[in-house]
């Protein structure tokens, strides 16, 4: 029996015991789970440089605290969330009564992309745990520091036949996909995505895929400008790019360019340092071939800031483009890396008519006092989610679900939602005997 059929199989028959729907061992889990992080946070943090650069801080704040904040959260929540909840039963049967039961699916998978591939790998854990479900992991084979420790760390706290992780390359992912789950929840590209619906539709298997895709920022003639600066650097250039919900390109108010673009300038220097290249704690990318898709971008338009990119070392810099257009290179795909490619407006209907024709983002940052402006956005533009004045922060919130729509992905987590996400919610009306 090869491992992803026997992993299934060990984990249906554990499942079938029903020790996972029962809470207390739901709660212990996630608590083994917390202990277990603190003890592995700085081979974490290692791992965390050693694939992708990330300095202490970066890699703790992005990835390490998230996810210990959904853990305390799922933990002070879950008696909650577990409850049965009693409905309101029609007036035509007044002896009915009506109750929702949360019950886990079973065996789910989760596969990992390699950008946050902590986070993004133990977030759904969380959920999968506090839903009472079994689990596989397949971290990305991408980042093999972070995938050897997710190994050992899951392997020293939880029996195989409760939670495991198969490693491996894309051959693993396959033979994984060709098993019957009852749960897949998939975070990576919108090409991966669709692979990954199709082998759930042999088995009629529910996903949850959290993609990508281009996601706009708006800076109206309104904005505070050094505000944007700051918020348009820490939001785009965090892990070099290399973030789904990053701002993928820039629209500007014509009145206002120059001065952001400026701005910007300064607050990257502020950031990262005169010379990027030489700051030891600013991301790479992922691989060479990521590397040289994106140094392709870089001749794309007018170079604003930035621009340089070192290959041994797999290190872009910040780079801002302008004078591209819509169908520019730059502009026909997820960018996921350094490069900001700005364009102007003066009116700002044409540029959200562009928008809605495209596929829908994942996420949309509007930057502007105007209330009007912020709803025609909100009730024009289909998107994921996103901020109004800020970029990033609405991922953070555990009480706003976080997932895209269309083409940047279907369904939610995070919070409740990440618990109901994991969970069948079974209808029940009970009457009186006759």
């Amino acid at each position: 029996m090869d491992q992803a059929k026997q992993l299934v199989t060990e984990q249906r028959t554990f499942f079938y015991t029903g020790q996972t729907k029962n809470i207390e061992y739901r709660i212990n889990a996630l608590q083994q789970l917390r202990k277990g992080i603190e003890k592995y946070q700085q081979r974490i943090q290692d791992a965390l440089r050693a694939d992708l650069n990330k300095s202490e801080a970066e890699a703790y704040g992005s990835e390490i605290r998230i996810v210990l904040g959904e853990l305390d959260f799922a933990l002070e929540h879950l008696q909650e969330w577990a409850e049965p909840k009693q409905v309101p039963t029609n007036s035509a049967m007044p002896d009915g009564v009506s109750t929702i039961y949360p019950e886990p699916y079973g065996v789910a998978l989760i596969i990992a992309p390699w950008n946050y591939p902590f986070q993004l790998a133990f977030g759904p854990l969380i959920g999968a745990i506090a839903a009472g479900n079994c689990a596989v992991i397949k971290p990305s084979e991408l980042t093999p520091a972070v995938s050897r420790l997710t190994y050992d760390l899951i392997q020293e706290i939880f029996p195989q036949e409760y939670i495991a992780v198969m490693e491996g390359e894309v051959e693993a992912s396959t033979a994984l996909l060709k098993e019957k789950f009852d749960y897949i929840f998939f975070t990576g590209s919108t090409g991966v995505g669709r692979i990954v619906m199709k082998a759930a539709a042999e088995y009629l298997t529910p996903v949850t895929l959290e993609l990508g895709g281009k996601s706009p920022a708006i800076v109206h003639s309104d904005a505070d400008l050094k505000l944007v600066a700051q918020r348009i650097v820490r939001g785009k250039f965090l892990n070099a790019g290399q973030t789904c919900v990053a701002p993928d390109y820039l629209l500007v108010h014509e009145q206002v360019h120059d001065e952001l673009i400026n701005l910007i300038g300064t607050e990257i220097k502020d950031k990262f340092g005169d010379d990027v290249l030489q700051n030891t704690d600013f991301p790479h990318i992922v691989n060479a071939r990521n590397f040289d898709r994106l140094s392709k971008f870089l001749t794309d338009g007018k170079t604003l800031i930035g621009g340089r990119s070192v290959r041994e070392q797999l290190l872009i810099e910040p780079t801002v483009l302008g004078d591209v257009n819509w169908e520019s290179p730059v502009m026909q795909e997820e960018i996921f890396g350094p490069i900001l490619p700005v364009f102007t407006y003066s009116d700002l209907n044409p540029m959200l008519d562009e928008i809605v024709r495209r596929p829908k983002p994942l996420a949309l940052y509007l930057f502007t006092q105007d209330e009007e402006l912020q709803d025609q956005v909100l009730n024009q533009v289909s998107f994921g989610g996103g901020c109004i004045n800020d970029t990033l922060s609405h991922m953070t919130s555990h009480y706003l679900p976080f997932g895209g729509v269309g083409e940047s992905g279907m369904g939610s987590y995070h919070g409740q939602q990440s618990f109901d996400v994991f969970s069948h919610h079974k209808s029940v009306l009970k009457r009186s005997e006759l």
